[in-house]
């Protein structure tokens, strides 16, 4: 599949790779690689080509058969591509084999997501647990990368520690993760304290997939300059703000996007990251309603809630980019039962409303629509909390009704 995109930008070139086994659908896979393709253009890649196989599974050996292996090589060869990355996370071995057959860089998911990390990361937090995870999805490739950073410095999937610790053996490595490790101990009582001096405020914590617009509500509602864009993973540190509607103050913080597939050793390096939602009092899960696997998004989420032991908690569900959500009209004599993309925005509603066990809003964060509503919800939610927290204070905060200007 080729892309649309012109090839003369200056930026690495990269084909993806993708395999359908038994229990995918080829509809899946090609959302997996659109999310593959995003990532890759966050980190600075220009995707040129995809690649797709059905397997009844995947090769121990190489990912991808013989056959598809040498025609992905040819391609790369003739067209001189830079990378190729694959959506699933590959063995040392593989990555040996592969290589060899290619002659270019090889990346998987997780590493590509690492380097994005690498990319993002700001505070001294955030550059503490991206450097861990990146040690620990080194160590076990370790005598393979070295080699292959010896011929390849810099670019997409090598910043970091593998640029600066070449010479390194694993002695050193697990030194280092062991240090990085109490590091983070360190950094986790800091943030701990820092969060018991904010006192008894109610907590309101924005969670959701990645790239949902959670950066632009928060900076709508506080009034803050958080840093929004449309790339995956724009922020990495948890934000916290302190916001005012209608008298009643409450904290808000804005936490990282979650994904599919998002690698292990990365989750368990940002769990410190997503104490705010732990301990947050209610919980703003935020939608992109214009993307076409949005239920699958927010089924993520909701995992990654429970995860964390905070899938209970008091939530308001927000579908944000209505101002985006287009809907496929079907033809009249079209008897097939409708899908979602066949659904109007008011169908949708209705269909969400009806099974919602929490309060629902749709909004656009962009435009200011339904945003009214929005402040409206989430007062009245924070006020039920500070009231049982209050009892004496409950005169100073009436219900609100959305007609008071804040």
């Amino acid at each position: 599949m080729e892309s649309n995109r012109g090839k003369n930008s200056g930026k690495e070139t990269a084909v993806l790779i993708g395999v359908i086994t038994r229990g995918e659908t080829e509809e899946r896979v090609i959302e997996y690689l659109d999310e593959l393709e995003f990532l890759a253009e966050t980190a600075g890649a220009e995707t040129v080509k995809r690649f797709v196989q059905k397997m009844e599974m995947k090769d121990s050996r190489t990912f991808v058969g013989s056959g598809k292996l040498m025609e992905i090589a040819g391609f790369i060869n003739e067209n001189k591509i830079d990378i190729a990355v694959f959506d699933d996370e590959l063995t040392p071995s593989q990555i040996r084999n592969i290589e060899r057959a290619f002659k270019c860089r090889i990346l998987d998911r997780n590493n590509l997501i690492l380097d994005i990390f690498a990319k993002r990361a700001r505070t001294a937090h955030a550059k503490t647990q991206v450097e861990l995870a990146q040690y620990q999805y080194l160590l076990p490739r370790l005598t393979r990368m070295w080699t292959h950073l010896e011929r390849q410095r810099g670019g997409i999937g090598l910043r970091g520690p593998g640029e600066t610790e070449i010479e390194t053996d694993r002695r050193i490595i697990r030194d280092r993760i062991s240090l990085l490790k109490k590091k983070l101990l360190k950094i986790d009582k800091q943030k701990a304290t820092q969060r018991k001096n904010r006192g008894k405020m109610v907590q309101v914590a924005l969670v959701g997939y990645t790239n949902v617009g959670k950066s632009t509500i928060m900076n709508m509602l506080s009034k803050s300059d958080v840093f929004a864009e449309n790339k995956l993973f724009a922020t990495l540190d948890t934000t916290v703000r302190k916001v005012v509607i209608k008298n009643l103050p409450f904290l808000l913080s804005d936490t990282v996007g979650f994904i599919r597939k998002l690698p292990h050793d990365l989750v368990e390096s940002f769990k410190s990251t997503l104490d705010e939602v732990r301990e947050s009092d209610i919980l703003v899960l935020i939608a992109d309603i214009s993307h076409s696997d949005f239920e699958e998004h927010i089924n993520v989420v909701k995992q990654t809630l429970d995860d964390l032991n905070a899938g209970d908690k008091p939530m308001i569900m927000v579908f944000n980019k209505i101002d985006a959500y287009t809907f496929v009209k079907k033809d009249e004599d079209d008897l097939t039962p409708a899908t979602k993309e066949n659904l109007t925005l008011d169908d949708l509603k209705k269909s969400w409303l009806a099974k919602a066990h929490s309060p629902t809003l749709f909004i656009s964060a962009k435009n200011k629509q339904n945003i009214e509503e929005f402040k409206k919800v989430l007062y009245n939610e924070v006020r039920k909390i500070h009231i049982e927290r209050y009892p004496y204070n409950d005169f100073l905060y009436e219900e609100y009704d959305g007609e008071t200007e804040f």
